[in-house]
């Protein structure tokens, strides 16, 4: 049910008929939702479903705030806006119920199609084939993450997309996304999460952008099992904010108080506060106090080890639910045995839902058992032996709610016991668990990326044009360039970050373009890097195509976090329903001092698969990565070399068309000896020692990978060895850090080891972070030296006599 067709005018009285009619819509939806609490909580406990969070407690400020939520306003929420979901009429009971169970089917469960947890709502903003919705027609939510505060970067990218269409005139009036920037984000967070990090530099980017958004505290007095005077100074989190609210001079948030469970004053709140950030696009945060929690955190444990007899006879009085009936019964609008019998309906409703739920869930897996059963007992007619199946058999027989992972097995452990037979059943099972592993690979690893036809990976190369008048360049103007064709293109492209406004970005890759562009196009922000990430994000998730700059690579680590958890994550939790293409620009390898010459490739290629990793060795490539990713619909992160900006690179005649193919390596140099496999700065050095071995008769065959993410999808480098049969690795990582990725890569996926004549070989840099200084570089990372050397080293092992070392 939708509760925003109506709205409630206080002020002209809640007892006539229209008024209480709403009154009691909402009344039977917190019971229908506390009842699906309940009943959560009961299929946990028995076996049902693994892990449950609730909603419990929070039902009535949910009701409140759906009901000034409009079409095209989003959410970044909490894993407890269940009612909030329901009210606003993106997820029924039986479709909460399918997410509990984890049902893979994103038509019963379209949040995630049983891919997060409970609890983790989102809807679906793009259309099968991965084009985008309406976005303006829809109520819209962002898919949740358990990591909590992680919600909040979000939003701030939520809300500044409405800022943008309201003041980009080419936007202001968006097909899909926006209406003038009418909309408003709206965050929920508990109380306790608002001690994380993410929160406050969430609440400080949102004061200072202006942006239209609602953030709703759920205070319900602890964070798990802490009480929260171990939580917040002063133990309030809207007494210690007050420094953020607006004054008549100054600009800041609004901020309003109200408790749980007084309905009048929950509905006017809801209604001033989120009629400011509409209007006036400015944040406000509302305090909603004493919210109980009447089932306790969540089904690992019982809130009664943790709250005292006092504290817990409080809550079961002010639960909201009971306050609520209580305020109507006074009012006349209902007597105690209306309310009952409303509160039945609701109950009756839950369980039906809940029953329609499991049967949705359940039957499918039962048909494949039966198949399987079938399967197995046609084996076991043919085989010499047919006792050893017994067991196997009447275990699944047995089996009245197997999961998918108790069919495969016993189908497993037929055929280990079959092995080396032969027979038609046989190869039927086998043919069978063939297509149930295609199936099963949509059901739970689909839509890693793209699927659409946007999809970069589909984004085929154009060279740079050169011609007679092609001038010589420092890279930095390539750059730039290439980045003004990109915005005159693009009226929804934005670039953003830290020193990248007034004086175009600290290496002068964005010299003057926001005076040509305007400071919303490009804009500098402040020392924050996870909410850099976090308006990326949003501004993504609404149609906008944000390149988010975070200054060096090694401050990539701040951000990592939203990275890993939401923005790599986002279109395969959500099924293929959501996207976000942000496009993350940064800089960094070779330099000289701890923090701006670190490659922690590692960590960033394992923490971030779902976003493509572009390494390019110099800027024209890094342009080329830059205008075949804005081409498509995935996320991604470009390392811009760090020494490559005064570097001198031939002007192309075609900036903004040329593009690099992703996963496609570039063979710098051809060579029989040896495969020398590099990237980024390192692959410059690799070619001058080249240049150096091929004087003394060793011919190396230079690899640029260009991406780590997509790798060598041409399998260029396993190609390489088939003509050399020998292998070396040149990272600027520590020791196992990408080489190990590369290795893997090369010698498993690629089968390179079938064509290695000696071992293969890694030159990383040391252990520790690069010291400061030419020298600190020098005995840090692998040098022009260290790569001569080893390369004569690998030759000498196959030939001592005729390369000498």
């Amino acid at each position: 049910m939708d509760q925003n067709s109506k709205t409630i005018k206080l002020e002209e009285g809640l007892s006539q008929k229209e008024a209480g009619e709403i009154i009691l819509q909402d009344y039977k939806l917190a019971c229908l939702s506390r009842e699906a609490s309940l009943l959560g909580r009961k299929e946990v406990l028995t076996g049902k479903a693994k892990f449950g969070i609730f909603g419990d407690g929070k039902e009535l400020p949910q009701i409140a705030m759906a009901r000034f939520f409009k079409n095209g306003d989003f959410r970044s929420g909490y894993y407890r806006d269940q009612t909030f979901m329901i009210a606003i009429g993106q997820l029924t009971v039986q479709q909460f119920f399918a997410q509990l169970y984890a049902h893979t089917d994103v038509e019963a469960e379209p949040a995630s199609g049983g891919r997060s947890m409970n609890g983790h709502f989102a809807t679906r903003s793009l259309n099968p084939d991965g084009s985008w919705k309406k976005l303006k027609n829809l109520k819209n939510s962002s898919a949740d993450i358990s990591p909590t505060a992680g919600q909040m970067p979000r939003l701030l990218g939520l809300a500044q997309a409405s800022k943008v269409y309201r003041n980009i005139k080419e936007l202001s009036d968006s097909t899909f996304f926006s209406s003038n920037g009418n909309e408003v984000a709206f965050g929920t967070i508990g109380d306790a999460s608002t001690s994380e990090g993410l929160f406050w530099e969430t609440i400080n980017a949102a004061g200072v952008l202006q942006v239209p958004m609602v953030i709703s505290v759920w205070d319900d007095g602890h964070g798990i099992s802490v009480p929260k005077k171990y939580q917040t100074t002063k133990e309030s989190i809207s007494e210690i904010l007050e420094g953020f609210r607006r004054t008549d001079k100054k600009a800041g948030f609004e901020i309003f108080n109200v408790k749980a469970w007084d309905y009048v004053s929950l509905v006017k709140s809801y209604e001033t506060a989120v009629n400011l950030a509409r209007q006036e696009h400015i944040p406000v945060l509302i305090h909603v106090e004493e919210v109980t929690q009447p089932q306790g955190h969540s089904t690992s444990g019982s809130h009664e080890r943790y709250k005292s007899p006092e504290r817990l006879a409080w809550e079961t009085e002010f639960d909201c639910i009971k306050q609520f009936a209580l305020w109507i019964e006074a009012k006349g609008i209902a007597t105690a045995e209306e309310l009952e019998a409303i509160k039945k309906e609701a109950e009756k409703q839950a369980r039906s839902e809940k029953k329609s739920a499991w049967e949705a869930y359940l039957n499918p897996i039962l048909k494949e058992k039966d198949e399987a059963i079938s399967l197995i007992e046609s084996v076991k007619n043919d085989f010499h032996n047919p006792s050893v199946f017994e067991t196997i058999v009447s275990q699944l027989k047995s089996n009245h709610e197997p999961v998918r992972k108790d069919i495969l097995s016993a189908i497993k452990e037929v055929l280990r016991i079959t092995a080396g037979e032969t027979s038609e059943a046989r190869s039927e099972l086998l043919k069978w668990l063939s297509n149930e592993t295609i199936l099963n690979q949509k059901k739970y690893s689909s839509h890693l990326y793209s699927e659409s036809a946007d999809s970069p990976l589909k984004i085929s190369e154009i060279d740079p044009i050169y011609s007679e008048n092609s001038q010589s360049a420092d890279g930095r103007v390539v750059l730039r360039d290439n980045f003004e064709a990109l915005l005159k293109k693009y009226s929804e492209v934005l670039i953003f970050g830290e020193d990248s406004g007034k004086i175009g970005d600290v290496n002068q890759g964005l010299e003057g373009l926001q005076e040509k562009f305007g400071s919303i196009r490009i804009s500098d922000t402040g020392i924050r890097e996870a909410t850099i990430l976090g308006q990326g994000l949003g501004l993504a998730m609404r149609g906008l195509r944000p390149i988010a700059e975070i200054q060096y690579l090694d401050y990539l680590l701040y951000s990592l976090q939203i990275m890993s958890d939401d923005l790599a994550t986002l279109h395969y939790r959500s099924a293929g329903g959501q996207k976000a293409p942000v496009i993350v620009r940064t800089r960094g390898h070779r330099l000289e001092g701890i923090w701006h010459s670190g490659s922690p490739m590692g960590v960033i290629i394992n923490a971030l698969r779902g976003m493509h990793i572009c390494v390019p060795r110099n800027l024209t490539d890094a342009a080329g990565f830059y205008n075949t990713l804005i081409s498509g619909d995935d996320p991604a992160l470009v390392i811009e070399p760090l020494n490559a900006y005064r570097n001198k690179e031939l002007m192309p005649d075609n900036p903004g068309e040329y593009k690099c193919k992703l996963g496609i390596p570039k063979i710098l140099k051809e060579g029989n000896d040896l495969t020398v496999v590099s990237y980024g700065s390192t692959s410059n050095i690799v070619i001058q020692a080249a240049e150096y071995l091929e004087k003394i008769g060793i011919f190396i065959e230079v690899i640029d990978l260009r991406t780590l993410l997509p790798f060598d999808t041409e399998r260029i480098v396993g190609k390489s060895l088939n003509k050399t049969n020998r292998l070396l690795i040149v990272d600027e990582d520590v020791p196992g850090g990408a080489s190990a990725f590369i290795l893997q890569q090369i010698l498993e996926s690629q089968s390179g080891y079938f064509n290695l004549d000696t071992s293969p070989r890694t030159l990383t840099a040391r252990e520790h972070r690069p010291a400061y200084g030419t020298d600190g570089d020098y005995f840090s990372k692998p040098s022009f030296d260290d790569i001569v050397d080893v390369c004569r080293s690998i030759m000498n092992e196959s030939n001592p006599e005729k390369y000498l070392i």
